[in-house]
């Protein structure tokens, strides 16, 4: 055995180890307001466990575990702790370019159905979307959420080719897998001249995406309950799906069912991981992350109902396959990308 490889592994496990058994004080800082009153600035142990209303021995032990990961920064000779501008926006700010804590109701998730990943991988059984803790539903739309407020209006829609001025006109939009509507929302906001339709087969995301229409106010906005070859609308200027084609028990009917539904002029926008072809292209830390919620939540997902189990690594030539050669759609193009995303472009 070679003595430093060895060393070299183990200490990538323990700083894993470490990640792992800080997950659930990521959800804590969230849940409690630690991270929020923390950005509102420096502040003892005491001083933070005051701002929350906590007991300052919890909070102490808190601040030690976030600091020595790299969460907070310590000052050892004021014994204080606080969050730079960057740990600010990933941490404790809705808006932020991640939202971090939001991550980590998704791996809250994955343990809550240990004992179901567990069976799936003996029988090749699945799991439903709505099968899982309401936490995924919560952390999805909140890690998703601020990267479609990041780069939806600014780069993934101006990406488009004549997409933008339809909006800004009036078009017809179709968001297929809202959720709790996020991204619907973001786009009727921006767009008031314009009609969104949100559709999703989970009934009580559609609940929730219809609350947050009502409490936002937006009235160009509307959702119903159904999959994504069940919608009977039609002539929309742009098909949306966002981070969930890949895991549907029938994309490829996906893809043709929003053929037909689309004008001869109209685009599909698909929002799917960034990934590579080939697995030795995901071999990083995206791509471990990937791998983690594929095999725990995209893949059950699909093969729920018998679907194809295209999992979160997809790759962008397996989906111009899907789109192009069994979908029905005449071209597909790389339309934007970022650190988790690539963004393609189908038109019929």
């Amino acid at each position: 055995m070679n003595e430093a490889k060895l060393h070299e592994f183990l200490g990538k496990a323990v700083a894993d180890l470490g990640a792992a058994a800080s997950a659930s004080l990521m959800v804590i800082g969230d849940r409690l307001g630690l991270y929020k009153a923390l950005a509102e600035g420096a502040a003892t142990s005491a001083e933070l466990a005051q701002r929350t209303g906590l007991h300052e021995r919890y909070v102490r032990e808190w601040l030690g575990n976030q600091a020595a990961g790299g969460y907070v920064q310590y000052d050892v000779a004021g014994d204080r702790y606080a969050l730079n501008e960057e740990q600010r926006a990933c941490l404790a700010d809705p808006h932020g370019p991640v939202d971090l804590p939001g991550a980590y109701y998704i791996v809250e998730d994955m343990f809550r159905s240990l004992d179901r990943t567990e069976t799936n991988f003996k029988t090749g059984q699945g799991m439903e979307w709505g099968e899982h803790h309401a936490c995924l539903f919560h952390g999805t739309e909140r890690f998703f959420r601020a990267g479609y407020h990041a780069n939806l209006l600014t780069s993934w829609l101006p990406s488009l080719e004549g997409t933008m001025d339809k909006l800004e006109r009036g078009g017809r939009v179709a968001d297929v897998g809202c959720g709790h509507g996020a991204s619907t929302l973001l786009m009727a906001q921006a767009f008031p001249e314009s009609e969104f339709f949100g559709y999703d087969y989970h009934a009580e995301s559609i609940g929730v995406a219809r609350e947050r229409a009502r409490s936002a106010g937006v009235a160009n906005a509307r959702f119903e309950v159904t999959d994504a070859t069940g919608y009977q609308d039609r002539n929309f200027d742009l098909i949306a799906f966002f981070d969930c084609l890949h895991d549907m028990a029938d994309p490829a009917g996906a893809a043709r069912h929003a053929r037909h539904a689309l004008n001869a002029d109209g685009a599909c926008m698909l929002v799917e991981p960034l990934a590579g072809d080939r697995v030795v292209d995901n071999l990083n830390p995206v791509g471990r992350v990937y791998y983690a919620a594929s095999a725990q939540i995209c893949v059950p997902v699909s093969l729920a109902r018998h679907g194809p189990a295209l999992g979160a690594q997809a790759g962008e030539a397996r989906l111009r396959k899907l789109v192009v050669e069994e979908g029905g759609f005449s071209r597909l193009r790389r339309a934007a990308e970022t650190p988790f995303n690539i963004i393609l472009e189908a038109r019929p």
